[in-house]
């Protein structure tokens, strides 16, 4: 038996019991093609598994919340196509219900309580309808093209605790004409489209690439204070910073994205003193809607954010809801100080090496002491040592991580960061179960943030879950269009699950990004020696031996420089090489390093050679 956490969709045929009773040799025929033809292949497509079919309905469970909504509403605006030509009294239309929950798996078959309130949501579905719980709503985020109608918190039958249910709405206010007995219904007005917006990464003029981190973090800021607005549609920060450090054509962005309006504009931080200029441009003809230009303290950092978000809001147009409101003003520190070294903590933190995990902790460290409330700094300062004690054993207090987690979670309740942070620090107490709820939980409250899908991907390898363990880091590689670790990291996944052709466009993607970030910090080991493995896996020997070479000069000692180098020699058939640099990796290897080696595909020649006993016995 096992417990897991997964989408859900519920659906079956509203009045079947009507539709047999007029013709059941024609209903169960037109039932059947709409499966065959249309809902089946829609399931596949969106990578959906069916678990049972009933004689009017079904149930499927999907990897990912976004593919379920997606999927139902496929089927359901393909449903309304399909019935165009049918007598109104013969049509056959579906209610769907999804949830996210808590399920049993055992047998091939899914139970428990995230059954049943899907089952139960299905059923006060609207006909031809969509209808969803609170947890989907809030893991969908503004990441489809829908929108959802809250119909507050309902009373299902044989469920203990009221569920919130939103209907969605599948066409925007406008479902398309339907035939009725030869004629058609009049068209509607078209509904009127939600605002849209792209803010491209603001350029660092300061002068010193070193404050790159601090117009990233400002940009980043504005993004997420426009995606609080349940009225305006904002394209995601992985989205927008393919363009960073480039020559834009704003036209061409506003057509790649389908956005009305493009945000950009430039920070120059001098001393104490700030300098940001913004400019909200009509992506259609490329004329300025609005610019201005802030000299101000740096104190006045958040203000100057604020008053950017609000103009936009202004200048579009688009009506704020009071909650929104009051989470745009919402600042997780007023001591810019704090939020500097926050900002700097985070971007060592993302270079990965024990220095910078190190520096990072020392920025969260002094970030908590400006700012004892700060909630995201305790995180990031949790992480900090989970990833020393994973990839570099070191001795830390695993209930000293939890803590710092906690003390996030106490400050600002739901932050998506904090679950994260405790669910990486769960799945190093091997606690896998808890730590699953946590990522589940930092997902639902912010589907686009990196960590929790990486740490996520990372928890479930440890546990040989292959398959879960490649959505999130495709999702991670996603967020993050610098993140060349993910891609790096999938390469041995699809090779063990026989995945070639993914396993060699991802190798290619990975190594374009890794040669990228080696330019940035070439003292890094990381990128060089995980993109060797990649290049010699693409046949590109003597570049891999190039890059084996270099990541072993920067930091010969390094346990994971010795891990990954081991995997290198292994795919060149130096097997003495490969035993070498793994014996002298076990001693210092914690649980996980172990559990990565024992399953790491790279070393599948090595098994059947007597020197793998004695990894074995260090592994024990």
């Amino acid at each position: 038996m096992e417990r897991r956490l997964t989408a859900i969709l519920a659906a079956d045929v509203v009045g079947y019991s009507r539709l047999m009773g007029l013709d059941e040799a024609g209903t169960l025929s037109a039932l059947k093609t709409h499966r065959r033809e249309m809902a089946d292949g829609k399931i596949a497509e969106h990578q959906g598994r069916i678990v049972k079919l009933t004689g009017d309905g079904m149930l499927v469970e999907f990897p990912s919340v976004v593919n379920a909504v997606a999927c139902a509403a496929d089927i359901q605006r393909r449903m309304h196509e399909r019935n165009v030509d049918v007598p109104e009294e013969r049509r056959i239309e579906f209610r769907i219900g999804v949830h996210l929950g808590d399920i049993i798996f055992e047998d091939n078959d899914i139970y428990g309580d995230g059954v049943n309130i899907a089952a139960r949501i299905e059923s006060i579905a609207k006909p031809a309808g969509v209808a969803v719980s609170g947890s989907v709503r809030d893991n969908v985020g503004n990441r489809l093209d829908l929108s959802f109608e809250d119909t507050g918190e309902q009373t299902l039958k044989n469920i203990d605790r009221p569920v919130r249910v939103y209907n969605v709405d599948l066409f925007a206010g406008a479902p398309p004409p339907l035939v009725t007995n030869g004629a058609a219904s009049p068209k509607p007005a078209p509904a009127k489209e939600k605002p849209s917006i792209a803010v491209l990464p603001f350029n660092n003029m300061s002068g010193d690439p070193e404050q790159e981190y601090f117009s990233d973090g400002i940009t980043e800021d504005i993004i997420t204070d426009l995606s609080k607005i349940s009225g305006l549609s904002v394209i995601a920060r992985n989205s927008v910073f393919t363009y960073k450090g480039k020559s834009v054509d704003v036209q061409e962005v506003s057509r790649r994205f389908n956005v009305a309006t493009v945000l950009e504009g430039s920070v120059r931080k001098a001393g104490q003193r700030v300098r940001i200029t913004a400019q909200l441009i009509d992506g259609k003809d490329s004329t300025h809607l609005w610019a201005d230009r802030y000299d101000r303290d740096l104190t006045d950092i958040f203000a100057i954010q604020d008053e950017i978000t609000k103009t936009i809001v202004d200048q579009l147009k688009v009506r704020l809801l009071p909650e929104e409101k009051k989470a745009i003003e919402a600042s997780p520190t007023e001591n810019v100080e704090a939020y500097t070294y926050y900002l700097r903590g985070r971007e060592f933190f993302h270079r990965g090496t024990k220095l910078n995990y190190r520096l990072a902790r020392r920025m969260f460290t002094m970030a908590i002491e400006l700012d004892p409330l700060y909630a995201r700094a305790y995180a990031g300062s949790a992480d900090c040592d989970s990833f020393l004690f994973l990839d570099y054993s070191e001795e830390v207090s695993l209930d000293g991580i939890l803590a710092n987690a906690a003390k996030a979670l106490e400050i600002e309740s739901g932050l998506a960061e904090a679950h994260a942070s405790r669910g990486l620090a769960l799945s190093i107490g091997q606690r896998y179960d808890e730590a699953d709820r946590e990522f589940e939980q930092a997902i639902a409250g912010n589907p686009n943030l990196f960590e929790t899908h990486y740490f996520y991907a990372r928890s479930c390898y440890a546990r040989g879950k292959l398959e879960k363990a490649a959505v999130h880091w495709e999702r991670a590689a996603e967020i993050d269009p610098n993140d060349y670790q993910s891609l790096l990291l999938l390469i041995q996944i699809y090779r063990t699950l026989g995945r070639h052709e993914e396993q060699r466009e991802t190798a290619r993607r990975g190594v374009e990004r890794a040669e990228r970030e080696f330019a940035r910090n070439p003292e890094n080991p990381r990128p060089a020696y995980l993109g060797a493995n990649a290049l010699a896996g693409l046949g590109e020997f003597d570049r891999a031996k190039e890059w084996a070479a270099r990541a072993f000069a920067i930091d010969p000692d390094d346990v994971l420089t010795q891990y990954n180098l081991a995997c290198f020699h292994c795919f060149l058939g130096d097997f003495d090489r490969a035993f070498d640099m793994l014996e002298r990796v076990m001693p210092r290897a914690n649980h996980e390093m172990k559990a990565w080696v024992l399953q790491d595909s790279d070393f599948d020649p090595l098994h059947s050679l007597p020197r793998w006993q004695t990894v074995l016995e260090l592994a024990s």
